[in-house]
């Protein structure tokens, strides 16, 4: 391909909407343009980026016994509604009505769809298992699309789905997309950790995430150093940490706080430490009013105690309805006294002795709260958020911490759709037993973006060799030296005739420019034909991710560079 022919619009500077450094450089370098809010259109040099991780999913899912297959985008709402998620997805489900005023959907997800075919066309228990994949656009209407890539509304998305007789052959499935995943993100030249995760919208009870590790990742997960616990910190598992009790309970005490509402501002006013506090949280779950009781020093995590209510909608109680149950405004709230509220605790709050809360008193809080003497707790359970420093549940070594994007979710679905949509095998008593399912999802152009965020530096990408959209570019430094020209276009063919992915940057601009360009679009591997190509017979050759530029003879140059080539594609196997 010849650069003066190929759509590369780069950019100098950084359009206002970006903010990281993917969607920065994806924009700049002329991968990307923005089409709307959280919807981009996709240039001839990003294309071929997809192209590639397509084809390396493609390899690993048919190699899993895997079979392609193609979905409709749009769907019915009676479907969904067999499902019971038409009312439960959600507002970021885009709906849509047809000319005779019938509900869709553009697709967000695709277990009923696929639910619905195998139903219609499965039913003995010799046409199982079953894996079916595709890979397509999905649409999910984001409140804030945001990142370029990694939060749109329009993503590109590969999704299998498997079907099999019972739990051990879904254990075999999730097993094989586990190690297939592996596969997948290894060869994409991604650092990655699998972590244990919520399920979500799309169900099921057991499910991991592939994360690829990075700063500007939405996600944060615990691991531990000492085994191979890992988890998403919206399910990762807290132990209490009962603190060495070296007081006894003391009188229950009203004092008054002025003013004084968050815990950093009570602690501050009563001179303790903020693990002295019991913050107490009001949620609507499922229109029911319930109080969850938290230390001051922790955060509460919502999936967890949604999770475990299993609860469909699960929101903060407004400041109004909080003050009607109370008597107070949010910040002076606190369990002792209440009645007629079911109190839920984190697992810590039973060990706090002489504890502060709200008074339900403006303006005033209690000192020397005592669980159990001043107020009940209906259900104690795991409730915050698990945080670097907290003990393994595992192992007990301590836990760190990280950000991530994620690029992959694998569940474990169960019977949830099959006996929702009657989606039944026979078995070889002749009897109907529902399919058990799995589901498995990877984010075809957000693990673009992911491998952005990795492999970058100031100057531009740096494209793994196994993803980048040419594998060589040859840079021209004098376009008006005719003998210059005539050696580029040569090596240039020789180097495509050899199966090299190659661009040939022959445009009549400054070798200045080209070299900032290249550097900035991230092609692996530099050559450049300039004066000492003509007077010494060499081609400087630089790979993109080192400072060294080494010169080499023209002679024999193409078979060199792609046995370099074959080599370093090891490192993607």
């Amino acid at each position: 391909m010849r650069a003066s022919e190929f759509l590369i619009p780069t950019l100098r500077e950084t359009p206002a909407e970006a903010d990281i450094i993917s969607h920065k450089l994806l924009l700049r370098a002329g991968f990307i343009r923005k089409a709307a809010a959280g919807i981009y259109t996709y240039l001839p040099l990003a294309r071929r980026v997809l192209a590639k991780l397509e084809r390396i999913i493609r390899e690993e899912m048919d190699r899993a016994g895997g079979q392609e297959l193609l979905l409709p985008i749009i769907q019915t709402a009676e479907l969904w509604k067999e499902s019971g998620r038409w009312d439960v997805y959600g507002e970021e489900m885009f709906r849509l009505k047809d000319r005779h005023q019938r509900d869709f959907c553009l697709g967000p997800t695709h277990e009923e769809i696929i639910t619905l075919l195998v139903r219609n066309e499965i039913n003995s228990y010799k046409q199982l298992p079953l894996l079916l994949y595709q890979i397509q656009n999905k649409y999910r209407d984001e409140r804030r699309p945001r990142f370029g890539l990694l939060r749109g509304r329009e993503f590109i998305m590969k999704d299998l789905y498997s079907f099999d007789k019972d739990q051990e052959g879904l254990n075999e499935s999730y097993i094989k997309m586990y190690e297939a995943y592996k596969n997948v993100f290894r060869r994409c030249g991604l650092e990655f950790r699998p972590v244990e995760a919520d399920s979500g919208a799309i169900g099921g009870n057991y499910s991991h995430e592939f994360m690829a590790l990075a700063e500007t990742g939405e996600a944060v997960l615990v691991y531990c150093n000492d085994c191979d616990y890992a988890a998403n910190v919206e399910i990762a598992v807290s132990k209490a940490i009962p603190k060495e009790i070296t007081e006894s309970p003391a009188p229950l005490e009203e004092i008054a706080t002025p003013g004084k509402k968050t815990v950093k501002e009570v602690s501050t006013f009563l001179n303790i430490t903020s693990d002295k506090l019991i913050k107490t949280i009001f949620y609507e779950a499922d229109n029911q009013i319930i109080a969850v009781l938290v230390r001051g020093d922790r955060e509460l995590n919502e999936i967890k105690l949604q999770n475990h209510l299993g609860c469909k909608h699960l929101v903060l109680a407004d400041a109004e309805k909080v003050k009607k149950i109370t008597g107070a405004p949010i910040g002076y709230v606190g369990p002792v006294g209440l009645e007629g509220i079911t109190f839920y605790a984190d697992l810590e709050i039973p060990y706090m002795v002489n504890g502060i809360v709200g008074a339900n008193k403006e303006g005033y809080h209690y000192i020397n709260v005592n669980p159990g003497r001043d107020f009940e707790i209906n259900e104690i359970f795991d409730l915050r958020q698990v945080e670097a420093g907290d003990p393994c549940p595992q192992c007990g070594s301590v836990l760190s911490q990280a950000r991530g994007i994620e690029v992959g979710q694998v569940f474990q679905l169960g019977t949830k759709y099959s006996k929702a949509l009657g989606a039944y095998y026979t078995d070889p008593q002749g009897k109907e037993c529902p399919i058990v399912m799995g589901c498995y999802g990877i984010g075809v152009s957000r693990t673009m973006a992911a491998a952005v965020e990795q492999h970058h530096d100031d100057n531009g990408i740096i494209w793994p060799l196994s993803i980048a959209p040419f594998q060589v570019i040859i840079i021209l430094a004098s376009y008006k030296d005719s003998e210059q020209r005539t050696i580029a276009e040569n090596l240039y063919k020789e180097l495509s005739a050899s199966g090299i992915e190659v661009i040939f940057d022959d445009r009549n601009e400054r070798a200045g420019q080209k070299f900032v360009e290249a550097d900035l679009i991230g092609y692996p591997l530099r050559l450049t034909v300039g004066k000492k190509t003509v007077t010494q017979g060499t081609v400087d050759l630089k790979w993109r991710n080192e400072d060294k530029e080494t010169s080499v003879t023209l002679d024999g140059l193409a078979s060199y560079v792609k046995e370099m080539i074959i080599r370093e594609m090891e490192k993607y196997k």
